[in-house]
C-alpha cells in the first residue's frame, strides 16, 4: 500500500481494531476486510451456494445417524431444510488473506419497534415470512403472519450494542442476516466463525464470516450458535431454540449465591471498603460545607446550617451523582466527611443483587413481595426448568426481562416466549421476573381499569443499628390504556413510565386524592392496611440487605446517609381459600437524588434487632419546608 491508502488502512485499524480483536477476527484478514467494506464487495456468491435438503421420512429405514444429523441441522421453523456449502472448485483456504466475507443484514431493529416495522415497512413482512418458512402471500400485512414472525425471529436473531451515546442509544440492537447468512446452520464443530461489525465510515453494521480451517468443494458452512460457551449444561440451554430437549430434570431451586459471588461483584465494581470509624459529635450550631454536582441540591438546599463549597477537600458533606468507590481512603483520611451513599449499596440498587439478597427471606422462592426472579447469566437452567414446569401445569407463563442496571423501562420486555428469553441472555446482562398477570387495577374515567405503580422515598440513616425512614407521601404512575394480558409490546398498556417518551401523555394524581378514590373502588381494603404491609416489606428488605457483613450486605459506615426510591405494584393473591387479598410486589429500587415534592411527613422504622420493630410518626424533620414544597437533603450530623 502507498500514500493515502496506507493512511486510510491505518485509520481503519485504529478505529475498528479493538472490535476485531474482541471478536477474534485473525489480523491476516483485516486488510482484505477493509477493502471489501470500502468498495462494498459482497463476493460470497463466488465461493458458496445454498442447497435445499429433503427431510428424511419417518417411515424410511435409512441411516439413523444421517437422520439425526439432518434433524439437528434442519432450518428452524421450516418444512424445508437449507444448507450453505462451498461451491468454489478450488475450495477455500483459511490462510488466504481474502477468505473473509461480508454478510448483509436483512432487518435491523429494536424489540419495541419490531411489530410496527413489520406492519408498516413495505416488503419487510414478506421477506421475513419467506426467510423463516412462514406461509404468507397477501399484499396487506396479516396479524397472524406478524405474530408468527415475532415468535420465529428468535431463532434467527443476532445482537450487538453501541458502546457510545445516550442510554437509549446503547439499548441492544437485534438484526437478522440476509438469506445467505440465515441459511448457515449450527454445528458443535463449526467450519466458520461470524461476528457483527459496525463500520463507522458508513454507519452500517455487517456480519463478517471467516473459515476456521481449509474446506474442500461440497463441504458445509456451519457456525456455533453458542459460540464460546464451554459449560455443557449452559450450551444445552442456549441451543434450546434450535435443538429442543427436556430440561425438567434440572432442579429449579435458586439458592442465594456464594460469598465468592459477592466478593467478585465488589472487585468488579472496584469499590474499597472503609475501615471502622467513630463519627464525631458535631456542635449543634456547626455550619456544614456541602460539595455537590447536583443542580437539585444547589438550587434547593437553603437551610442556614449548610453552605456550598467548590472544594471537595474542604467539604463536610459529599453529595455525589456518580458512584463513590474509594471508601477506604475516605475513612482513613477524612472519616468526619459524610456522604450520600453506603458501601455495597448496589446490593439494593442492582436488580440481580436485589433478587439474591431477598432470598434470605422465604428461601429459594424468595419473599412474598418479590416475584420469582432468575439471573439469566447464572441461573438460566433453573429458569428454563421452572418455565417448563409451569407450562406442564398450565400455569400462567408471562415473564418480564429487565437489564440489571438500567431504569426507565429501557430494554425491558414482556413475553411468554421461552426462545425470546433464552436469546435475551446474549445481549446486556438481564434478569427475568414473573410478570404480574393479575395486578390491582385503578379505574380512570377516560380509559378504564389500568395498571399503576407507586414510588416511596426512604432514607437509610444507619446500618448498625438499622435506622430507616420512609416518606409517607408517595408518587403514582399510570398506564395510558386499559390492562389486558395481550399486546405485550404495547408500551402504554403494560408500562407506567410515561414521563420519558415524547408524545405520550402522563397521567398524574396527587396521593391525597388517590387514597379516597382507591378506597371507594376497593371498599374492603383501607389504604392504611395496604401501606402497613408495604412498610413491613420495606423493613424486611433492609433487614435482609444489612443482615450480613460487607460485601455480602450493606456496609456499616457511620458517615453514610442514603436516599432511595422504591417502586412497587400491588397484585391480587388467590392462594388463600380462594379469597382475593393484596399482595405487595416490590420490583425496583433506585439510588435517588433530591427532588422537589409536594407534601410532608415521615414515618420512621427503628430496627433494633431483626425481630423488634417500632413505628412512630413525627420524627425530627430532615426536610426544608417552603410552601409545602420540600427538598430532600443530606443529613446534617447525627440525629439526637
Amino acid at each position: 500500500m502507498e500514500g493515502d491508502c496506507a493512511d486510510d488502512y491505518k485509520a481503519f485499524v485504529s478505529l475498528h481494531g479493538p472490535a476485531l480483536r474482541a471478536s477474534a477476527v485473525p489480523p491476516r484478514y483485516w486488510q482484505s476486510l477493509w477493502r471489501k467494506l470500502e468498495s462494498e464487495v459482497f463476493d460470497a456468491g463466488e465461493y458458496f451456494g445454498i442447497m435445499q435438503v429433503e427431510e428424511v421420512e419417518e417411515e424410511d429405514d435409512g441411516d439413523e445417524e444421517l437422520e439425526g444429523e439432518l434433524k439437528k441441522n434442519s432450518n428452524p421453523g421450516n418444512e424445508l431444510c437449507y444448507k450453505v456449502i462451498v461451491t468454489n472448485e478450488m475450495g477455500l483456504q483459511a490462510a488466504n488473506s481474502n477468505s473473509i466475507f461480508l454478510i448483509d443484514h436483512a432487518w435491523t431493529y429494536r424489540v419495541e419497534h419490531a411489530r410496527q416495522q413489520l406492519l408498516q415497512v413495505p416488503g419487510l413482512l414478506h421477506r421475513m415470512a419467506n426467510l423463516m418458512g412462514i406461509d404468507f402471500h397477501g399484499e396487506v400485512p396479516d396479524e397472524r403472519a406478524v405474530a408468527q414472525v415475532l415468535e420465529e425471529m428468535w431463532k434467527y436473531n443476532q445482537t450487538y450494542q453501541l458502546s457510545h451515546g445516550t442510554a437509549e442509544e446503547k439499548v441492544p440492537v437485534w438484526y437478522i442476516m440476509d438469506e445467505f447468512g440465515s441459511r448457515i446452520q449450527h454445528s458443535d464443530e463449526p467450519t466458520f466463525a461470524t461476528a457483527p461489525l459496525f463500520y463507522m465510515r458508513q454507519q452500517i453494521a455487517y456480519t463478517v464470516l471467516w473459515p476456521l480451517r481449509d474446506l474442500e468443494t461440497g463441504e458445509e458452512v456451519t457456525r456455533d450458535f453458542a459460540y464460546g460457551e464451554t459449560d455443557r449444561l449452559i450450551r444445552r440451554c442456549r441451543l434450546l431454540p434450535w435443538l429442543p430437549n427436556d430440561v425438567l430434570e434440572i432442579n429449579s431451586v435458586t439458592a442465594e449465591p456464594s460469598d465468592d459471588h459477592y466478593q467478585a461483584i465488589l472487585s468488579e465494581n472496584k469499590e474499597t471498603l472503609p475501615i471502622p470509624i467513630k463519627l464525631p459529635v458535631y456542635d449543634k450550631n456547626k455550619i456544614f460545607k456541602v460539595y455537590t454536582d447536583l443542580q437539585q441540591v444547589l438550587q434547593n438546599l437553603t437551610h442556614p446550617r449548610f453552605e456550598f463549597t467548590d472544594s471537595e477537600q474542604e467539604a463536610d458533606i459529599l453529595y455525589n451523582f456518580s458512584h463513590f468507590k474509594d471508601f477506604r481512603k475516605l475513612s482513613e483520611e477524612r472519616p468526619h466527611v459524610m456522604l450520600n451513599q453506603f458501601p455495597c449499596e448496589n446490593l439494593l440498587t442492582v436488580k440481580d443483587c436485589l433478587a439474591s439478597i431477598s432470598r434470605r427471606i422465604g428461601g429459594s422462592e424468595g419473599p412474598k413481595w418479590l416475584p420469582r426472579t432468575f439471573n439469566l447469566h447464572t441461573e438460566l437452567p433453573q429458569f428454563i426448568s421452572y418455565f417448563k414446569q409451569r407450562e406442564r401445569r398450565e400455569e400462567d407463563n408471562h415473564w418480564i426481562c429487565k437489564p440489571w442496571n438500567l431504569a426507565r423501562s429501557l430494554d425491558t420486555h414482556i413475553t411468554k416466549s421461552l426462545n425470546n428469553i433464552i436469546r435475551q441472555r446474549e445481549s446486556i446482562p438481564k434478569v427475568v421476573s414473573k410478570y404480574i398477570e393479575n395486578p390491582v387495577l385503578f379505574f380512570l374515567e377516560d380509559v378504564g381499569l389500568v395498571k399503576f405503580d407507586i414510588r416511596y422515598i426512604v432514607l437509610l440513616r444507619s446500618v448498625k443499628p438499622l435506622r430507616l425512614y420512609v416518606y409517607d407521601v408517595f408518587w403514582l404512575r399510570f398506564s395510558n390504556r386499559a390492562f389486558s394480558l395481550d399486546d405485550l409490546d404495547d408500551y402504554e398498556k403494560h408500562f407506567t413510565v410515561m414521563n420519558y417518551a415524547s408524545g405520550v401523555s402522563l397521567k398524574q394524581i396527587h396521593y391525597d386524592e388517590f387514597i379516597p378514590l382507591f378506597e371507594k373502588q376497593y371498599p374492603e381494603h383501607s389504604w392504611k392496611s395496604v401501606q402497613d404491609d408495604i412498610f413491613k416489606a420495606f423493613a424486611e428488605l433492609f433487614q435482609a440487605a444489612c443482615a450480613k457483613p460487607a460485601p455480602l450486605g450493606i456496609c456499616d459506615y457511620p458517615s453514610s446517609r442514603a436516599v432511595y426510591a422504591i417502586d412497587l405494584m400491588l397484585k391480587w393473591d388467590t392462594s388463600s381459600n380462594g379469597n382475593f387479598s393484596f399482595y405487595l410486589v416490590l420490583f425496583v429500587l433506585h439510588t435517588v437524588v433530591p427532588r422537589l415534592t409536594y407534601a410532608s411527613g415521615y414515618t420512621h422504622f427503628r430496627l433494633q434487632t431483626p425481630l423488634t420493630q417500632k413505628y412512630y410518626l413525627g420524627l425530627r424533620t430532615l426536610l426544608q419546608d417552603e410552601n409545602r414544597n420540600r427538598a430532600l437533603v443530606a443529613v446534617g450530623g447525627p440525629i439526637r
